[in-house]
């Protein structure tokens, strides 16, 4: 007997009072690949249980002290995942039948035959692989279910669902968070969700910055404040986005648009948590947690010297990619549902839903302004819309024209693809001619070998004229 750990549904724990039953038993199925334990009854199985977990028992029904009856009894009581197969002899068969009605699995008739107790077992093997599968994918799609809204995000895309991991991944840490998207994608609303999920932060400041929107020294300003005096128009001293963020969050959007003189502002705080207001000597001291998000590639910004690489890898502990939607449309029925829910309320007007066909034209479209795009295109449909469902009408043109647009060049391009084919097939069809419909000859004269032509051939439809009695090779 031997107690090694072994793949899950491989455990054989055989119980019988006859050790030639035992021990040829164990030989066979060792040899199939299973780990095999053994008991010369019931009484001593029920110990061996105690040490570890069988994955299948196969048992005796006639044993001294602990029969196979009673054993299985302990077993369903004890350890009711534990599949159980009963030996028997013929004399026996009505007990077994009637043990399957108390719960064994199946039973076998002695003398053992290795083909019939092989098949038994892989029978139980695959039903329990299956029953375990099973049970992951509900899991799964159960979690897909709840996730399908995390922290007022829709979406679950399989990449999606990675985003939300990770959020909760990083709960209850203060590490820096780099969000790359393209515009549109949901930045903001991934930055509120890391600030949001972890309860210790909710109470706490989010302050929000659009680097883009403002000029260097207006940014700089707005980050770290500034003192009475300090450029023209600062009548008095201003409290800075950190300051205020102290002990909290603050997310720091298109932080590509920062200059490389306010990047290294930006690296002292993170390292730090130090910085001075404009025109002020006064150090300041700040614990925040910073997130930034950018749709640039930094790197590249990087190459071309207009960003800092050591704040890049300051900023870019723990990075968040946000798929445009094109690349999970998976999502637009939820998005689609959630903003005909949130617009209707808006508009105070009665809209069930949208139509497949109009719900159709949305999955065909490339989307380029992402789930933005998406929400204001819903949110037109339902004040423009005569009905309680969203039709094709109800969208705009642009919409219609594109996916016009690319119907258009599929068919031009399958056009081109066919003029393209034209040439060859002309080529191979005169080679064939030239030769009688010899093939080996067309092929050597072709310079290809037999086999690509019959398939050039078959591509082509090229078939050997009727008339024609060329060599058939």
């Amino acid at each position: 007997m031997h107690n090694k750990p072994v793949p899950h549904g491989r455990h054989i724990l055989i119980v019988d009072d006859e050790p030639l039953v035992r021990r040829s038993l164990s030989e066979f199925l060792t040899l199939q690949g299973y780990s095999v334990s053994s008991a010369a009854n019931g009484k001593e199985a029920l110990g061996l249980l105690t040490t570890y977990t069988a994955d299948i028992v196969i048992t005796d029904i006639r044993m001294p002290e602990l029969d196979g009856l009673q054993l299985l009894k302990h077993i369903k009581q004890d350890y009711p995942h534990t599949p159980v197969i009963l030996m028997t002899g013929y004399g026996s068969i009505e007990s077994a039948v009637a043990a399957i009605k108390e719960g064994a699995y199946d039973y076998v008739t002695k003398p053992i035959v290795d083909s019939e107790i092989k098949i038994v077992i892989e029978r139980l093997v695959t039903q329990r692989q299956l029953q375990e599968e099973n049970i992951r994918l509900k899991q799964q799609l159960s979690v897909a279910s709840v996730r399908e809204r995390f922290h007022h995000i829709v979406g679950k895309d399989e990449k999606m669902q990675k985003i939300y991991s990770l959020i909760e991944a990083i709960t209850g840490t203060r590490t820096t968070v780099l969000i790359h998207g393209e515009s549109g994608t949901g930045k903001r609303l991934i930055a509120h969700a890391i600030h949001k999920y972890n309860e210790q932060e909710r109470g706490k400041p989010f302050i929000e910055v659009s680097c883009g929107a403002l000029t260097e020294t207006l940014l700089e300003s707005e980050l770290f404040g500034h003192a009475k005096g300090s450029f023209t128009g600062a009548i008095k001293d201003r409290i800075g986005r950190f300051e205020l963020a102290n002990a909290g969050t603050i997310f720091l959007d298109e932080i590509d648009a920062s200059s490389p003189a306010l990047q290294v502002k930006l690296l002292r705080v993170l390292q730090d948590g130090e910085f001075e207001r404009v025109g002020d000597a006064t150090t300041i001291t700040v614990d925040v947690r910073v997130i930034v998000a950018t749709n640039q590639n930094l790197q590249e910004l990087i190459t071309q010297g207009k960003f800092r690489k050591d704040l890049y890898y300051r900023l870019n502990i723990i990075s968040i990619d946000i798929p445009p939607l094109r690349e999970r449309k998976g999502d637009i029925p939820l998005l689609v549902e959630e903003f005909i829910k949130k617009h209707s309320k808006h508009t105070s007007k009665k809209i069930d839903g949208i139509s497949e066909e109009a719900l159709g034209l949305l999955a065909k479209y490339a989307w380029p302004g992402n789930v933005r795009e998406l929400e204001n295109t819903i949110e037109r449909a339902v004040i423009l819309s005569k009905d309680h469902i969203i039709q094709p009408r109800d969208l705009p043109k642009s919409i219609h024209s594109h996916i016009a647009t690319q119907a258009k060049e599929s068919a031009d391009s399958l056009g081109l693809k066919d003029a393209l084919k034209s040439p060859e097939k002309d080529l191979i069809l005169r080679a064939l001619d030239a030769t009688g419909w010899n093939r080996n000859e067309t092929a050597q004269n072709l310079g290809i070998n037999r086999t690509t032509l019959y398939k050039k051939m078959q591509k082509y439809s090229l078939l050997k004229p009727r008339n024609s009695d060329a060599g058939r090779t």
